[in-house]
């Protein structure tokens, strides 16, 4: 770098009787200009004169340039951390509105099918029974839709087409509401798969739905929630996501359910999905804080001592020093995408929640295992990974999708009990 290194054309006034000097200073390289007797003291000149201006300025204003990490562009968190606030306050404040207008309908529809529910509101447990009963007789009159619009097909192929929809439907119909919005999810993530493959839209994939944290952009914390390249890992989160999704849903309903002071609720999915986009985006928020505010630094560093001024002019020392430190932090500062934070904070919320679950993993051991264990094994997994430094995957989004799990535990329900609450003074 410009202020760590010396100039070809100027090495012959850096001279001293003894040849070159190791000081950076000009006036350490030249102790013949003042008497042995003058002292300097605090940086300044004998006589009064100003402080010497270092090497790195002298070239600057030479050359009409400014140094190098003047003119590198500094990463900041301030705009991702308001999108981050922003989003997440309006997702559970949607989230809520929308769990009031479900909870009102059901309690005025079983009013009309039942005198009893006059006499008192229904229960989250009748509320939800209900719902099933009407997702049953949607799917069955589906189903009758169907027969209509196959009757002309041949014998064996109208019998098999339908039984395959019965069983489809059935198997839709027995999976909890979490497992089905968790469903629905995993089709925008394939959705958003599909995208990457197609060749015109790879650049705008990139722009779009990955979160580069030296690009700027805030959005992508939301939309890279959504997004996977390779097709292991869309099958891996989809996967996960069912599953501990499912549970962290009904660990929401068994809140609801069970504390006296809740409000009832016709359905919790709408709260996970609030659940699911702010731990998305606080994982990713956390990656890009350790990339911008730690690695970031360090790999400025590195370039500065890396860099050097050969036999060109400043300005293009210069340039070649931002080149170097652009190089580096495009190999070390990847962009990152997925749901694994999201699917974190289920996994995290999941354990804490049901710690005498056990789950099966998909490597080995493929044998059941105590789910604490499970997820006590991967976080530390991933903390060996910051530690080794390795780029695999996002171990900074990893842990801070876990630690947003764990503080939702313990704070996340007042926190829906409030907005709820607020959400149900609006309506009355």
């Amino acid at each position: 770098m410009l202020w760590t290194t010396f100039c070809r054309r100027g090495a012959s006034s850096l001279r001293t009787p003894l040849g070159y000097s190791k000081s950076r200073s000009l006036f350490q390289t030249h102790p013949s200009r003042f008497p042995r007797t003058a002292r300097v003291q605090s940086g300044r000149l004998p006589d009064g004169h100003d402080t010497i201006p270092s090497f790195r300025t002298q070239v600057a204003k030479t050359e009409g340039v400014s140094s190098f990490s003047a003119r590198l562009e500094k990463p900041s968190i301030r705009k991702q951390l308001e999108f981050f606030l922003g989003v997440s306050l309006l997702a559970y404040v949607g989230a809520a509105a929308l769990t009031e207008s479900e909870t009102k309908y059901w309690k005025q529809k079983l009013v009309t099918v039942s005198s009893m529910f006059q006499l008192r509101p229904p229960s989250t447990d009748e509320m939800r029974r209900a719902r099933y009963m009407e997702l049953g007789g949607q799917l069955k009159e589906t189903l009758n839709h169907l027969k209509d619009e196959t009757s002309t097909w041949p014998g064996t192929l109208r019998n098999v087409f339908l039984a395959t929809y019965v069983r489809c439907a059935q198997t839709y119909l027995d999976w909890t509401e979490g497992r089905r919005l968790c469903f629905h999810i995993a089709c925008v993530n394939a959705a958003v798969f599909l995208a990457w493959k197609v060749p015109r839209l790879r650049s705008f994939m990139w722009k779009s739905f990955a979160h580069d944290p030296l690009s700027g952009r805030a959005y992508t914390l939301l939309t890279s929630v959504f997004s996977h390249k390779s097709f292991l890992h869309l099958i891996a989160n989809n996967m996960a996501l069912c599953s501990f999704g499912s549970a962290a849903t009904t660990y929401f309903y068994f809140q609801q359910r069970n504390n006296p002071d809740a409000l009832p609720e016709a359905t919790s999915i709408w709260h996970f999905l609030a659940f699911f986009l702010s731990a998305g985006m606080f994982s990713g928020l956390a990656s890009h804080v350790v990339s911008t505010k730690i690695i970031f630094p360090r790999l400025v560093a590195r370039a500065s001592t890396q860099a050097s001024i050969r036999a060109s002019p400043a300005a293009s020392a210069i340039a070649r020093s931002n080149n170097v430190a652009t190089a580096v932090s495009q190999q070390e500062i990847l962009p990152s995408l997925g749901a694994s934070g999201a699917v974190y904070a289920a996994v995290t919320l999941s354990a804490l929640a049901f710690p005498d679950a056990e789950v099966r993993l998909l490597f080995p051991p493929f044998f059941p295992i105590p789910i604490t264990t499970g997820v006590g094994g991967i976080i530390l997994l991933d903390i060996v990974g910051v530690i080794r430094g390795w780029k695999l995957f996002d171990h900074y989004a990893h842990l801070g999708g876990a630690a947003f799990g764990a503080l939702y535990y313990y704070y996340g329900s007042s926190w829906w009990n409030s907005a709820r609450r607020l959400e149900a003074h609006s309506w009355s």
